[in-house]
């Protein structure tokens, strides 16, 4: 299981350039489409209002290099 976790939506660029990168990185990681699992969704709702929202070691960060991404609420 992938350490960092990606908590993302459908056409949101900023997901999509930091899923890009990530990849190019070589970082592994799961992403969680919140459109598509409801646990997901209250996962990340607790966490913040926009995507893409990332965690890893109990640590939260939510963007992508200084991108505070798209709202999900």
């Amino acid at each position: 299981m992938a350490q960092l976790i990606m908590y993302s939506i459908p056409g949101c660029g900023t997901c999509a350039r930091a899923k890009r990168e990530l990849v190019a990185d070589g970082i592994d990681f799961e992403e969680r489409n919140i459109n598509t699992n409801p646990e997901w969704f209250d996962e990340a709702s607790r966490l913040g209002v926009t995507v893409p929202i990332f965690v890893r070691d109990g640590r939260v960060e939510i963007g992508w290099k200084g991108d505070s991404g798209c709202l999900f609420q």
